[in-house]
């Protein structure tokens, strides 16, 4: 029953029987999923090995130390590419992601109901398929190598900024525009001084956002054969490697860290 208060007073109302019914119902629905969820979970769960997971669990971490500091010798060029299919990914990205934003925009599209449909399908399309998915469909058509990272990071990146930034476009002052405008300014111009001013902000904290997610992604996507250190974790786990591991985690926590202080530099100097 809702609690109300009135004058100091404190009043409990009886729900109506339909809303009550449909609570319990609500009620019963979650807690069903979750039943069949957990019993689904179960009867494919080895529980023996689950519970010998601690003991593993150590034993693993004794093998990554100490780590073989010697490895990271030839982790340098992996690493530099993962950074390059991390940072070219998101700028070809964020290229294409622009347009798309304001086609998707219901204030600068021109068609809202053509265009604007199309934009937000090219977005959707992008944000529904993970990076690693993008990687392994690239790898098969343009072969192994960066370039199947490049282009994955950056189709990914597109649905992500281009979401983001239509976003900030539907919520700009129309003030500003409409005194552009009574200045006697033409489209352009009240597109450059009336649109982008108010936008650059959100732009740019979203664009280093992603950026800073692409490089945590482009550490897996060797994985699939698409460059970058990922290949270095997956052949050092296959073949037991631990000291190894250890040095490529590391690696990576350095990486992403140093990458966390660069766009909060980058976003205090732009915002």
């Amino acid at each position: 029953m809702p609690l109300i208060k009135k004058d100091g007073a404190v009043f409990w109302i009886p729900r109506d029987s339909k809303k009550q019914l449909v609570i319990w119902f609500g009620w019963f629905i979650g807690l069903m999923l979750v039943y069949l969820s957990w019993r689904s979970i179960s009867a494919n769960t080895l529980w023996v090995f689950a519970a010998d997971a601690p003991e593993q669990l150590g034993l693993m971490l004794m093998r990554m130390f100490p780590p073989k500091i010697a490895y990271m010798n030839k982790l340098w060029k992996p690493l530099w590419d993962t950074l390059n299919i991390a940072t070219l990914g998101t700028v070809l990205g964020i290229i294409f992601a622009v347009p798309v934003a304001f086609l998707a925009a219901s204030n600068t599209t021109p068609s809202v109901r053509f265009v604007r449909p199309f934009a937000m399908l090219i977005l959707v399309s992008s944000r529904s398929v993970n990076s690693l998915i993008w990687a392994l469909l690239l790898v098969t058509i343009v072969g192994p190598g960066i370039l199947a990272g490049i282009i994955a990071i950056a189709l990914r990146s597109v649905g992500f900024v281009g979401k983001l930034l239509y976003e900030a476009i539907e919520e700009i002052d129309h003030a500003q525009l409409e005194a552009v405008t009574a200045t006697g300014a033409a489209s352009a111009q009240v597109f450059s001084y009336g649109v982008v001013p108010q936008i650059m902000p959100a732009f740019a904290g979203i664009s280093l956002y992603r950026w800073d997610i692409n490089i945590r992604e482009s550490t897996i996507l060797g994985y699939v054969g698409a460059g970058g250190i990922g290949l270095n974790l997956s052949s050092s786990l296959s073949v037991l490697a631990w000291s190894q591991v250890s040095v490529i985690l590391l690696s990576v926590l350095v990486t992403v860290v140093a990458s966390e202080w660069i766009s909060a530099k980058i976003r205090k100097m732009l915002i």
